[in-house]
C-alpha cells in the first residue's frame, strides 16, 4: 500500500487551474469533465490544523479527471515537470493500461504536462506517450526530453481558460481522421 505526505501536493496548483478551466467549459456548454477522488484512509492527524499527516491510499488511481467533450469520453491525467526531462516512472503501468482501454471504448485519453521551468501546458497523446513507453520497454531512455514533443500540442493560455486542453483534443482527433 502507498503512503501519502505533503510531497502528494506538489501537482495542486497545476490542478487548481485545470479545474478552473473545467468550470470554465461547463458553464460555456463546452464539456463536462470532473477531477477523480483518490481514495485514502488517513492514519495521522494534525488535530491542531485539522489536517491529515499521513494516509494510505485505499485503491491505485487511475487517471486524474474523467468526463465528456462534445459527447467524446476523455480522460486525463495531469503531471508536472521542473526539468527538461520527463521521467516515464511518473506514469505507472496501470495508468496505460487504463488509458488504452479506454482510447479502445472510442475515448481520448491523454497527460498534460505542465513543464514549471517554462511556464507552458503540453497535451501529450496516448499515441506520442506510447512511442517514448515502448522505448523503454525496449531498453531505451526512461525518460523523455522535452525538445522531443510535437511543437503544436502545446497549449498558451486562450482568454480565460487557463489550460485549454480542448485545443489538443481538436488536433488530436483531427489527426484520427
Amino acid at each position: 500500500m502507498a503512503t501519502w505526505n505533503s510531497r502528494g501536493l506538489r501537482g495542486s496548483t497545476f490542478e487548481d487551474l485545470i479545474n478552473r478551466t473545467n468550470e470554465q467549459y461547463m458553464e460555456k456548454n463546452l464539456a463536462l469533465v470532473q477531477k477523480i477522488p483518490t481514495p485514502i484512509t488517513p492514519v495521522k492527524m494534525d488535530k491542531e490544523h485539522r489536517q491529515i499527516t499521513l494516509a494510505y491510499f485505499e485503491q491505485r488511481s487511475t487517471v486524474d479527471y474523467i468526463g465528456a467533450v462534445q459527447g467524446i469520453p476523455v480522460c486525463f491525467d495531469a503531471k508536472e515537470c521542473n526539468a527538461d526531462t520527463f521521467p516515464l516512472a511518473n506514469i505507472h503501468p496501470h495508468q496505460i493500461e487504463f488509458m488504452q482501454r479506454f482510447e479502445r471504448q472510442n475515448g481520448v485519453a491523454f497527460i498534460l504536462i505542465f513543464y514549471t521551468k517554462y511556464n507552458e501546458y503540453y497535451y501529450l497523446t496516448l499515441r506520442e506517450l506510447m512511442k517514448f513507453w515502448k522505448r523503454m520497454q525496449e531498453g531505451g531512455r526512461k525518460s523523455f526530453r522535452k525538445d522531443e514533443l510535437t511543437a503544436k500540442y502545446y497549449l498558451p493560455q486562450k482568454g480565460s481558460f487557463f489550460v485549454p486542453y480542448l485545443d489538443g483534443i481538436s488536433i488530436d482527433l483531427a489527426e484520427r481522421d
